[in-house]
């Protein structure tokens, strides 16, 4: 993969919200010690966004639907 791209994750994650939450919570896993499942010289963003445009990373918890506007 030359350049991942935010369109590649939303297809995995298809809230933006929902995916910046994901890839700090990736990023802050890294930090503590994790594995990375993406072979990668990248920063660590760029791999958690690897890992989540290839659906190695999902998640766990579903976010909430956005309130409808009245």
């Amino acid at each position: 993969m030359a350049r991942v791209t935010i369109e590649d994750c939303l297809r995995q994650v298809p809230n933006r919200f929902a995916l910046i939450h994901l890839t700090a919570k990736r990023v802050r896993q890294f930090h503590k010690g994790a594995p990375a499942l993406v072979k990668s010289d990248n920063k660590e963003i760029v791999v958690a966004l690897r890992e989540i445009a290839k659906g190695l990373i999902i998640p766990t918890e579903p976010m909430p639907a956005l309130p409808e506007k009245t």
